[in-house]
């Protein structure tokens, strides 16, 4: 990354004095959704939100302060709309959406994926822009809370207004706190293909796999269950956080000379050259749009997989360990919204 990635303190202030007084509807009160509004109200930005009257979503955003109306009346008084549905809905629900809205109003996504796999098509008078904060929306809203933001990946798509959305998005960001800690430029199909690649490979499917086999190993070796769940899932975390705030020569600075050199020993054992070709073939596979393809099927069939896997999963013997082994740590006992 270099500093012409990053937007400009320059860039920010320009967007803030754009922003200002803009009204912005968000459509879906999800974790992102909520985040997102939340952040915009308490920076000073008029808020709109669109859902459903039946969803979970619209009760909670009354909940918040927040009167809801339908996404296509929502859209229809905003100069930006931000689409916090999943990927999946915006196909049907984003064509109705579009023609409720301003000639002049801006669209924005929190992910490139239906954009650029084709699932959506914008005409090209439209301004569309991406905003995708690294984090889960529980996340964002806790940093700016405290004051702090995290950091966000940003495009716009190529119209005939790009400069003036663009401008929309940099002030969106800043609302949101997310300018705080820094705002990096891309694009729609960049980012689309790392997130799904990055899931894949390592943030879901790679470390959820992993963790279920060296689990399994020691189990089937005759280890107890919850020595082998603290092992290879519980510490997880301590050591995802010294990457996420160290790096890995960090963290490798702050582990245990023995641990070191397990990961010396064992991770070209581990990622050997059968695995880098599989990594190259996912990749391959979401580059190709033939992943986006099978996520399609399997969202047409209504989830079929993915609700076998979540079953498998809850019935299983690492997630019966899991809830003994959290039941142990004192912060998830908290009362939610104490501090400790």
């Amino acid at each position: 990354m270099t500093k012409s990635d990053l937007v400009s303190e320059g860039e920010v202030s320009a967007a803030r004095q754009a922003f200002a007084k803009k009204t912005v509807a968000v459509i879906g009160y999800g974790n992102q959704g909520r985040a997102h509004s939340l952040n915009l109200r308490d920076s000073g930005v008029s808020v709109r939100i669109g859902s459903q009257a039946d969803s979970r979503g619209f009760a909670h955003a009354k909940e918040d302060g927040f009167f809801p109306l339908s996404a296509p009346s929502a859209a229809s008084e905003a100069d930006l709309v931000i689409v916090a549905l999943p990927d999946t809905l915006h196909a049907k629900l984003i064509p109705p959406l579009l023609d409720s809205m301003r000639p002049s109003a801006t669209i924005g996504f929190l992910h490139g994926f239906s954009v650029h796999f084709g699932f959506v098509s914008l005409p090209k008078d439209r301004g569309a822009v991406l905003l995708a904060p690294k984090g889960p929306g529980t996340a964002l809203r806790q940093r700016y809370l405290d004051g702090m933001g995290i950091p966000a990946l940003f495009a716009a798509a190529e119209s005939t207004n790009a400069a003036a959305a663009e401008l929309l998005a940099i002030g969106w960001a800043d609302a949101i706190g997310c300018t705080r800690a820094g705002v990096v430029r891309t694009t729609f199909a960049a980012e689309a293909e790392t997130d799904l690649f990055g899931e894949q490979a390592v943030l879901c499917g790679g470390l959820m796999g992993l963790i279920r086999a060296a689990y399994e190993t020691l189990v089937e070796a005759g280890y107890p269950p919850l020595v082998a769940y603290m092992e290879c899932a519980h510490e997880v975390k301590q050591i995802a956080d010294l990457v996420c705030d160290h790096g890995l020569d960090g963290m490798l600075g702050a582990i245990s000379p023995t641990a070191r050199f397990g990961a010396v020993d064992a991770a070209p054992r581990i990622v050997d050259d059968a695995l880098r070709e599989r990594l190259k073939a996912m990749l391959g596979s979401v580059q190709d749009g033939s992943f986006a393809k099978r996520l399609a099927l399997e969202t047409a069939a209504g989830w079929p997989k993915t609700s076998a896997l979540r079953r498998e999963v809850h019935a299983s013997g690492i997630e019966s360990a899991g809830r003994d082994v959290r039941a142990l740590l004192p912060w998830l006992r908290m009362p939610q919204g104490s501090s400790h």
